[in-house]
């Protein structure tokens, strides 16, 4: 499997993205020492698809993968292809607080500690629905790993389109999320643009 090994902190700069999207509460003090130069239209395009791949941990060919299917559902493109990252099933452990960071619940789905539905998933790109439930299974509950985690992510402010109960170990999906519900820093259309070449 292919992994991004690039230094998570170095990556935000060069994006100028905020680690706190990515669940990490380091701040990076150095400056960017390209940081005046002019940047053509290209590369703003493409700077925004690097972000939404750094974001959500997704490489190339899946992420163009989730763009041709994006084209193919109705509506805007770019609003279809933000849901499509955003309903797998990785970032919604995230967003629900059950992983400090998508690549912890990324880990976590891998190791076969997810139920969607009462069925054992452990592919984290698995696309969620509405009515969805996600939920932990008893033997694995009473591990350290999950304390610690939900001791860091108590405070983490949950999506409405998402339902968790950190007691139960449960997550429900109400709804699938619009694009005013997805607060990822990504100019959509740029991307579209930049894939419509």
């Amino acid at each position: 499997m292919a992994v991004n090994r690039v230094p998570v902190l170095k990556r935000c700069r060069s994006l100028g993205l905020d680690p706190i999207y990515l669940g990490i509460d380091k701040k990076s003090t150095r400056e960017l020492k390209r940081a005046n130069r002019k940047v053509s239209e290209y590369g703003l395009q493409l700077r925004e698809k690097q972000k939404a791949k750094f974001i959500y941990g997704v490489l190339e060919k899946p992420f163009r993968n989730y763009y041709t299917k994006a084209k193919k559902m109705n509506g805007m493109v770019g609003e279809n292809l933000m849901v499509l990252l955003e309903t797998r099933l990785d970032n919604v452990l995230f967003r629900a607080g059950f992983g400090r960071t998508r690549m912890e619940t990324r880990q976590i789905v891998d190791h076969k500690h997810v139920l969607v539905n009462g069925k054992r998933v452990n592919i984290p790109s698995y696309r969620v629905s509405a009515g969805d439930v996600i939920t932990v299974p008893e033997k694995f509950r009473d591990s350290q790993r999950y304390k610690d985690i939900f001791e860091v992510t108590a405070g983490r402010l949950v999506p409405e389109w998402i339902e968790a109960d950190a007691e139960n170990f449960t997550i429900t999906v109400k709804q699938l999320p619009t694009r005013a519900m997805i607060d990822v820093p990504v100019n959509e259309m740029l991307i579209v643009e930049l894939y419509s070449k």
